[in-house]
Parts: structure tokens; C-alpha cells; sequence
């Protein structure tokens, strides 16, 4: 499999205005009101840079898809690196609801652009889901997470906040889902005299 030559740093730069100002469209809701070719005019780049980058629509919203994917893998690895891992994972969990609630029209539109691109969808919820396993296993291991709960089951629920991202009290709603699926993945202390019962 080929590997991708590194873009020299005027192209990288390109790239990320490119970017950048799909991410601003997307978050505005105004990606389907716009020509593609506006999008170089608002990144300050010549229609044949955007071409050369992103030969479609859709090549542009996968582009911002992964983009936003490694960020939050990346951002989970962090956590994981410096706070106990009980805070990373909650931390973790609270700022994926950030970032939905702070990019809702990002997330709509990308919903829309990426439903027939089911392998780049797939390839993204891999990413995500590798990032919550090792918090959810680093958790563990601290002994501060039961162990018969898997990532799969926070997955779950991310997937289910997000799609229910119209619900009138969806902020209130949402940060409750995290509070329950925290408090169900804590590991429970055996009341007392439990332990000499058995």
C-alpha cells in the first residue's frame, strides 16, 4: 500500500484553510447552500488548490470527519497520559458532549454527507471506540471501573446522545446519560460484612 508523500508546508497550510473553513460552513449549517467552489473563495485559496486537495464534496467531509475523529482520539490518549484514570475517563466522556453541543451543525451535516460512506464511518467509530476501550481498561486496572462492562456499552450511549441531539432539554438530558453511565461503570465496594459472609 502506497504511502502518502508529506505535503510541503505551504500545501499543508492550504489544506487546513481548507479545512478550517469547512469545519466554520458545517457548524453554520450553510454547507448545502453553498457552490463547492466557494470554498476556496472562503479559505482564500484558488479553486484549483481545492480540487487538488479535495476533488468533492464528499472527499472534503471525510477529510474533516477523520480530522475531528483524531482529534478526539488524540485528546483521550492525553487524558489518559495525565489524570487518574476514573477523571480521564469522565473528563473524556463530558467533553465528547461538549464537543457535540459546541458543534451541533458540524455534526448534522456530516451525519448527512457521510451516510452513504459507511466504511469512513465505520473506520471513525473504530478510532473513537480504541481511544474510550483504553480509558475504560486503564479505569480497570486502577480498580476504580467494574470489569464486565466493556467500551462497546459507552459507545452505545455516545452514539444514542448524539443522535437525540434535537431534543428540547438535550444538554440537561445528555449530561445525565454521562452521570449514569459513570455511575453504572464504578466498581462498588462490598458493604460491609459482605466479604466475611461469603
Amino acid at each position: 500500500m502506497p504511502v502518502d508523500k508529506p505535503l510541503r508546508a505551504d500545501a499543508q497550510r492550504k489544506r487546513e484553510a481548507l479545512l478550517a473553513t469547512a469545519r466554520e460552513v458545517f457548524d453554520a449549517g450553510d454547507f448545502f447552500d453553498l457552490r463547492f467552489d466557494d470554498f476556496a473563495r472562503l479559505a482564500g485559496v484558488g479553486t484549483g488548490t481545492l480540487y487538488r486537495h479535495f476533488p468533492t464534496r464528499e472527499a472534503l467531509a471525510e477529510a474533516v470527519y477523520r480530522d475531528e475523529v483524531a482529534a478526539l482520539a488524540a485528546h483521550a490518549h492525553r487524558l489518559r497520559d495525565t489524570l487518574p484514570a476514573a477523571e480521564a475517563l469522565a473528563t473524556f466522556l463530558r467533553g465528547v458532549v461538549d464537543h457535540i453541543a459546541a458543534h451541533q451543525g458540524l455534526a448534522r451535516t456530516l451525519a448527512t454527507l457521510m451516510a452513504d460512506r459507511s466504511g469512513a464511518l465505520a473506520e471513525g467509530s473504530r478510532a473513537l471506540e480504541d481511544a474510550v476501550t483504553d480509558l475504560v481498561a486503564a479505569a480497570v486496572r486502577d480498580g476504580a471501573v467494574r470489569d464486565d462492562v466493556d467500551a462497546g456499552a459507552v459507545m452505545m450511549a455516545l452514539h444514542g446522545i448524539g443522535a437525540a441531539h434535537d431534543r428540547p432539554e438535550w444538554r440537561t438530558e445528555a449530561d445525565g446519560v454521562i452521570t449514569l453511565v459513570l455511575d453504572g461503570l464504578r466498581r462498588r465496594r462490598p458493604a460491609r460484612g459482605q466479604e466475611s459472609a461469603r
